[in-house]
Order: C-alpha cells, then sequence, then structure tokens
C-alpha cells in the first residue's frame, strides 16, 4: 500500500470503516466453540434466509440473503445460530463512539459499515491513513473484532479500497493514483454495479474502468438510463456526494421467517407482537415516530403482500402501532394462509432535511 502523504490538495480525506463479517464474528467471539467453523446467523437447516455468514462458511459460497436450504446443501456442517441484534446494536454503538472521538462527520451505513470524513478531524492528524489505523486498533481493543478500512478522497473510492483487503485489511487508493487504479478496476468491483448491469456492459465490451471511461455521458445515460451519469463519473473516479451525518432515514422495520407455518389470524398476531416490540423499540430509542404502517406477509408458496395505512398525527405509542398492524393483518384474505413470514414498518417519519455542507482542504 502507497502511504506517502501528497502535498496540501483540494481533496476531502474520506475513510469507509466495514466490519468484517460482523453478525457471525461477534457470535464466533461470545461462543469460543463457533471459532473456526462455519457459522450462519439467521435462519435454520430448513427454511428462513441466512443474515450472515462466517468466512468459514463463505468459502462453500454462502452469503448474506441466502435461502437457509441452500446454503445448507452447499455446507452440510454449517452451524446456524439465532440472530442476537441488541447485542449487535450494542457492539455497534461502542464502534461508532470510537469514531466520534476523530470527527462528527459520520454516515452509518449499516450497524457495520459507516463512512467517516477527517478532512478536519478532533485529534488533528493530518494523515488519514494514520487515522484509520487507529480506529482499527481501538475497535480491536476493545470489541475484540477485525474492522476493514479504506481510504480515499471520496466515498466512492473508499468503499471500493474497503473490500480491497479483506478481512481485517487497509488501503489507501491515494488521490494522484486514483484515476488510474480505477482504469484498471473490472467493472464487477465497481460498487453499485450488480450482476445484471455488469452482464450487459459485458454485452458491449465493458470489462474495465478503461473500457467504461470511453463512452461519452450521453451514450452512457442512452444505454443505462439516469445511472449512465453516475457511471461516467466513477469512471474517471468521480464522486461529489459528501459524506452525511444526518442521512434521511425513509423508514424503519423488523421482521421475522418462522419455522412453521402460521395458519391462523390468532398465530399470526401472537407471532407479530415481538415484531411490533422491536419496531416500537427503534422508535422510542432514536425519538424517530412515523404517520404510516406498513405490514408484510409471505406466504409458504412465496408469494408477497404488503398492507399500508397513514394516520394524520405521528404514532407514538406501542398500543396506537398494534392495534394498526392488527388492523392491517386483519385485512389480509387469502385460503390457506399458510404464512412463513411476517414483517412491520413505519414511515413517513419526523426528520428533517437538513445538510450541512462541507469542503475542506489538507493533506492527505
Amino acid at each position: 500500500m502507497d502511504t506517502k502523504e501528497a502535498e496540501d490538495t483540494p481533496y476531502r480525506k474520506i475513510i469507509h470503516v466495514d466490519m468484517d463479517a460482523f453478525y457471525a464474528s461477534v457470535e464466533q467471539r461470545d461462543h469460543p466453540e463457533l471459532r473456526g467453523k462455519p457459522v450462519a446467523v439467521g435462519g435454520s437447516k430448513r427454511r428462513g434466509v441466512v443474515a450472515a455468514a462466517s468466512y468459514e462458511a463463505r468459502r462453500f459460497g454462502i452469503h448474506s440473503a441466502m435461502p437457509s436450504a441452500i446454503a445448507a446443501r452447499k455446507c452440510p456442517n454449517l452451524i446456524f445460530v439465532k440472530s442476537r441484534f441488541d447485542v449487535y446494536r450494542e457492539v455497534s454503538h461502542q464502534i461508532r463512539e470510537i469514531f466520534y472521538e476523530y470527527t462528527d462527520l459520520v454516515e452509518p451505513l449499516s450497524l457495520d459499515e459507516a463512512y467517516l470524513d477527517v478532512t478536519e478531524n478532533k485529534p488533528g492528524i493530518p494523515s488519514a491513513t494514520l487515522i484509520a489505523r487507529e480506529i482499527k486498533k481501538r475497535i480491536k481493543q476493545q470489541t475484540r473484532l477485525t474492522a476493514s478500512a479504506g481510504i480515499s478522497m471520496n466515498k466512492f473510492l473508499a468503499k471500493i479500497a474497503s473490500d480491497y483487503r479483506k478481512p481485517d485489511g487497509i488501503f489507501l487508493i491515494h488521490p494522484v493514483k486514483a484515476e488510474a487504479f480505477v482504469e484498471q478496476l473490472p467493472i464487477e468491483k465497481f460498487h453499485g454495479i450488480g450482476k445484471a448491469t455488469a452482464a450487459k456492459m459485458h454485452s458491449i465490451g465493458i470489462f474495465h474502468g478503461k473500457d467504461l471511461k470511453q463512452y461519452t455521458q450521453e451514450e452512457l445515460v442512452r444505454r443505462f438510463g439516469k445511472s449512465g451519469r453516475h457511471y461516467f463519473n466513477i469512471s474517471r473516479a468521480i464522486d461529489h456526494r459528501e459524506v452525511n451525518p444526518n442521512r434521511i432515514r425513509k423508514s424503519m422495520s423488523a421482521e421475522r421467517t418462522f419455522d412453521e407455518d402460521l395458519e391462523d389470524l390468532p398465530a399470526m398476531k401472537q407471532a407479530m407482537d415481538p415484531i411490533i416490540d422491536k419496531v416500537y423499540g427503534l422508535m422510542k430509542d432514536r425519538q424517530i415516530y412515523g404517520k404510516t404502517v406498513t405490514i408484510k406477509v409471505k406466504f409458504s408458496d412465496f408469494e408477497l403482500i404488503t398492507r399500508s395505512k397513514t394516520v394524520h398525527t405521528y404514532i407514538q405509542s406501542r398500543n396506537l402501532l398494534q392495534s394498526m398492524a392488527f388492523e392491517l393483518l386483519e385485512q389480509v384474505d387469502r385460503e390457506p394462509l399458510a404464512v412463513r413470514l411476517l414483517g412491520v414498518g413505519i414511515s413517513n417519519l419526523n426528520i428533517n432535511d437538513q445538510l450541512p455542507g462541507y469542503q475542506l482542504t489538507l493533506e492527505f
């Protein structure tokens, strides 16, 4: 890794920190008997989906969102453990407190990853690379977990860099070398370009960043819609998005896949109660309330339906959240029911869209 510091330049200094196999690593940390073994968090051998997989499980091709039954076939020795989101949130809070000791410009993307803008930072450390090393070290000391960190001049490059040497990696894409780095990068490695888009790009001869760079913005918009503008920019290592500590949350939700199908309304209501508890807990902890309640119901044949209801005032009591969710549940009209998954969400939230501007100039 080239860590040579550049002269004073008009670049922001962005770090992307990504915990390594976070949920599974927490389980292996807390249960020594799971260490070194293939572990899947969530689901069971018969049904459900994998929420996270340990690196030992990933060697078998197991990944998050994979149906548990497929994961079990790929790795017969796979160990399924129940998720403990209260614990994951607590560890995530510990990690976030470390971030805030360096900068207030922290944009969490999930419990296990965040962007940090350390262009100007609280300890006054001139090197983003040194800050990333310190953060990784402190996370390991305080949580006994490893993180990977990517450093660069914008969010796109920092995200690419954090994936580059996982697990427990650190990688700098220096601003001076950024465009050349992107030119040699396979399209599949571009954050935000999925399998379907990559296949479409391959069909027109785009395999690396340098190939993508040959197209004009107009040509890319014609072929890929409004995303074409984004592809035009990132092929040139350009990403103007700021790290937003007040990133707007559009909704909060929770769901559960059941080991046995639910076959009547009383069973569905009983199973939905803990899900309502989880959503209400999120609302209360964050003091974020909404006006729209949505339920999700997935049947054994994988048909998925949603139902929503909006009220004029913010929902601030669990009783109101429950009564609205149950009312929506009573509208589900299908025989036989055979429900395998239930979800509850709250949206139309009381969050203001007030985002601070931020641009400074310091050495990398």
